[in-house]
């Protein structure tokens, strides 16, 4: 690629964890020489570890194998909460030099392709004022987060609310909820992280949900054999621990995948030691879905439990039939005072942080289009967007992107190309299967943004970390794909 001009052979977008893993291995595993910059259009690099400021906001998933596995994770419990992760990431950019190549104030709001420089030109917006830059290969480590605009969802009567209406993702950080009543609407992971940090201190917390979800408390701290070899060597238990929790994450999830009655028992029979005599199990833990059809919900140390058997957290099943100025009314006669209510019902799905792609002008529409090996996009020259697992740690995806990234540029560079597409055989016929897997609510209504996967070759979904990253690391990077060697005038 060093024979192609441009301002950065590599341009990453998002300081968040994918481009913060990105940019690590185009250092150290591109072709001598690459040139890279990170654009970021905050003030801060973490991505939704630096923008969400609700409590307990943490990772769902521990964070050995969640953290970059060019660093080991020995900073603390193995799900972990934000400050720990903001710290962590902080520290890994510092040491590996990548803090030094970060563009801050940089939201990139279009990307052209010319099919006759074989470039990228980024349109940035920079501290108010409009800004160029060219680069050869962009990585889109923008997550699939709309962190501007919430998922809008229909609660009656809530403009008639008179306390205060909060969104997780707007958190007000000087939100007083000490002695008041307070309702969450929602029960995925960020209700279940929300309820019992508010519940130390708040009057009363009530999930109310509309349907379940399950919820399995987990072990935060290392046994007695992992402490003492954490004792001896730091840096050995973390990778003992990354190897355990991968194995165990995959065992669990396609032992559910394959006995979801028997799963669907074992954790109802977990719930229900979990929780007090006033709380029945069902309605409130018996979701109408096998486990794994949606993403599994924790709670560290039985926290989310541990709330309602002290009697400051309960939760309500069933459907809103309207807000009053001061309460909830469900549709089964339940009325449930609130002073302030927290609308946790999901995010909304953006592809490539919302950008406007364009092929020498034309209009490039993200949906129609078929994920090469789940990293980049058929007929997209030089990009690859980075998008992690549903069904385990993100960061296990990314790197799996990251690593076959860097084989394509050593390929590019090898045959001095300038440029390498995805492409579809003539004629090919692809039957077109989800790139996420699963049938949470977020995912179903985000569905029209979302690229496809195909039923055959590299067109296929990633299925899990250790056939993909073997894949990443060895597989084919002809399959599918067209390389472009500038000609000569």
């Amino acid at each position: 690629m060093r024979s192609c001009a441009a301002d950065y052979d590599v341009i990453i977008i998002g300081a968040g964890i994918s481009g913060i893993n990105a940019a690590y291995r185009v250092q150290t595993q591109a072709p001598a020489g690459t040139s890279y910059t990170v654009l970021e259009s905050r003030s801060e690099i973490g991505g939704t570890w630096d923008l969400f400021k609700y409590p307990g906001l943490r990772s769902d998933s521990d964070l050995y194998t969640f953290g970059f596995p060019w660093r080991p994770w020995t900073d603390g419990p193995a799900i972990a909460e934000a400050p720990l992760i903001l710290d962590y990431l902080k520290e890994a950019t510092r040491a590996t030099g990548i803090d030094k190549a970060i563009k801050f104030q940089k939201k990139v709001v279009k990307a052209d392709w010319s099919n006759t420089n074989l470039e990228w030109t980024l349109d940035l917006e920079s501290n108010g004022k409009m800004e160029q830059l060219r680069g050869r290969f962009l990585v889109f480590g923008t997550g699939y987060y709309d962190y501007d605009t919430p998922l809008q969802v229909v609660i009656p009567g809530l403009e008639g609310f008179k306390g205060q209406v909060v969104h997780p993702q707007f958190w007000p950080e000087d939100l007083d909820y000490s002695n008041k009543e307070v309702a969450i609407i929602g029960s995925g992971a960020t209700a279940v992280t929300i309820h019992p940090v508010i519940a130390k201190t708040a009057k009363q917390v009530t999930i109310v949900q509309r349907s379940p979800s399950y919820i399995l408390a987990v072990r935060n701290q290392d046994s007695s054999i992992f402490q003492g070899i954490r004792r001896l060597s730091p840096h050995l238990a973390a990778r003992l621990n990354r190897v355990r929790f991968l194995v165990f994450g995959y065992f669990l999830f396609y032992f559910a995948r394959m006995f979801p009655s028997t799963t669907r028992k074992l954790i109802r029979g977990l719930t229900s030691k979990e929780l007090p005599p006033s709380i029945p199990h069902d309605p409130h833990f018996n979701p109408s879905y096998n486990p794994w059809e949606q993403r599994l919900c924790v709670t560290p140390d039985g926290e989310f439990f541990r709330a309602m058997r002290d009697g400051k957290g309960g939760i309500v099943t069933g459907h809103i039939k309207t807000v009053t100025s001061s309460s909830i009314v469900l549709e089964d006669g339940q009325e449930l005072p609130a002073d302030i209510i927290v609308t946790a019902t999901g995010l909304k799905l953006k592809v490539a942080g919302g950008i406007r792609i364009t092929l020498d002008g034309e209009p490039y529409d993200i949906s129609t289009k078929y994920m090469w090996k789940g990293m980049m996009l058929n007929d997209l020259p030089n990009a690859a967007l980075v998008l992690g697992y549903t069904n385990a740690s993100w960061t296990l995806g990314a790197d799996a992107t990251a690593q076959a990234l860097t084989r394509l540029l050593n390929e590019m560079h090898q045959r001095g190309a300038c440029a390498v597409v995805p492409r579809l055989n003539d004629g090919e016929k692809m039957t077109p299967q989800p790139v996420l897997d699963l049938n949470s609510t977020y995912i179903k209504k985000g569905k029209d943004v979302l690229p496809m996967t195909g039923d055959r070759g590299p067109w296929r979904a990633r299925s899990n970390y250790f056939s993909d990253i073997t894949e990443a690391k060895w597989g084919s990077i002809h399959n599918g794909l067209e390389y472009i060697v500038r000609k000569e005038k």
